[in-house]
């Protein structure tokens, strides 16, 4: 098929992170395919790309056991409509972008009627869930991997897949625009700054923000020349603002609308919630806290699947605790004060995790947007 040809792909992507990363494939695809015509749902990242969605991605955005049954309804109810929609008006691939508790149900049916389907992000199945291999070969007939320890793993369960690294090492440059980024904040050269990321979710900022607040305090009185940022995602400003009147009134935290990479670029330190962020910062080479809480009864769940010690991505990745880690009952705010001042105090300490960093960087910059495009056109061609 020629790259003029006007293809159709249908996408479903949940949550800004899922968002994130269909938003720089579909800007691969539309460079390989200017004549692409993407619909489904998604995101901002998404429609800016030309994409139509006929839902907003927010609708996907469950946290945890509790929300996913009290949301169940619905989300079914959207699965049915948009399964209905795709098999009337075929496309010629759908892509799932992670959410896989929503995309596994669709991919299945999809490719049981024919139409190819790929699943863009392997599940952490390395991590907890390993079961889902099995709905995941039922319901893909390819998976871009974001992760090179990760087609191995799926080749063993009978699943074909790609290695196509990860899109933000591509977005992301080598060599973090520090300055500049500062500039653009209004942050001073000589100035320690400290990101605060509690999340994208209004459950993750109401569990992680007020933690993050009152860490940040804890470190202002013992470095009164620290300033902080955070990013804030969208809808979440107004909470945002009443958790910090609430835990860190003093502080003076330089609120910004998004702009997360600006945070990150001009950040010493970053205190982050567990996610896509933890990659982020260190696709930035920043030294980092990761930390993460959840319902009491989510943890009791979640910690019984756990397949090993990391939660982090970076830990993940490098194979051992290159970040310390902070997750529910040790998240608490005098524990990552204390872990974001041993950062401060040990310049050799964190050039030598700006090392590792710059080293993962590297292995997973693979041109992304290239290597996925190319694993969905040999698909759409047979």
């Amino acid at each position: 098929m020629g790259e003029g040809a006007a293809i159709s792909v249908a996408m479903v992507a949940g949550e800004a992170s899922g968002d994130l990363l269909a938003g720089l494939l579909l800007a691969g695809l539309r460079s390989r395919w200017p004549g692409l015509r993407a619909a489904g749902i998604g995101g901002p990242r998404m429609v800016a790309q030309g994409f139509e969605s006929w839902w907003p991605h927010e609708r996907l955005a469950v946290f945890g056991y509790v929300d996913a049954l009290r949301r169940l309804p619905e989300l079914l109810k959207i699965r049915r409509q948009l399964a209905g929609r795709l098999l009337s008006d075929r496309p010629q691939v759908f892509v799932g972008v992670d959410a896989p508790d929503f995309n596994f149900g669709l991919e299945a049916r999809l490719r049981s009627a024919g139409v190819p389907t790929v699943h863009f992000v392997c599940p952490s199945i390395w991590a907890w869930r390993g079961e889902r291999v099995h709905r995941l070969a039922r319901a893909a007939d390819h998976v871009l991997c974001l992760f090179p320890f990760e087609p191995p793993l799926l080749h063993r369960h009978g699943v074909a897949a790609t290695f196509v690294g990860h899109p933000l090492a591509d977005a992301i440059a080598l060599t973090p625009p520090r300055s500049q980024a500062r500039a653009s904040l209004g942050l001073t050269e000589d100035a320690t700054v400290v990101a605060l990321l509690p999340g994208s979710r209004r459950s993750e900022v109401d569990l992680i923000a007020p933690l993050l607040a009152a860490a940040a305090a804890r470190l202002a009185r013992s470095r009164p020349a620290c300033q902080f940022v955070l990013p804030v995602a969208p809808g979440m400003k107004e909470l945002v603002e009443s958790i910090l009147r609430r835990e860190a009134p003093a502080l003076g935290v330089l609120c910004l609308d998004g702009r997360s990479h600006d945070a990150l670029a001009a950040c010493d330190l970053a205190l982050v919630a567990s996610g896509t962020a933890t990659l982020e910062a260190a696709l930035f080479k920043r030294p980092m806290v990761i930390t993460y809480r959840l319902s009491w009864l989510n943890w009791q769940r979640m910690k019984r699947m756990r397949y090993q010690p990391w939660v982090g991505l970076p830990n993940v990745l490098c194979n051992e605790f290159v970040v310390p880690e902070r997750i529910q009952d040790e998240a608490t705010p005098e524990n990552l004060a204390s872990d974001a001042l041993a950062w401060l105090d040990d310049p050799q300490r964190v050039r030598s995790v700006q090392a590792r960093f710059d080293e993962l960087h590297r292995m997973l910059r693979q041109d992304t947007a290239r290597k996925a495009s190319d694993a969905i056109a040999a698909i759409i061609q047979g």
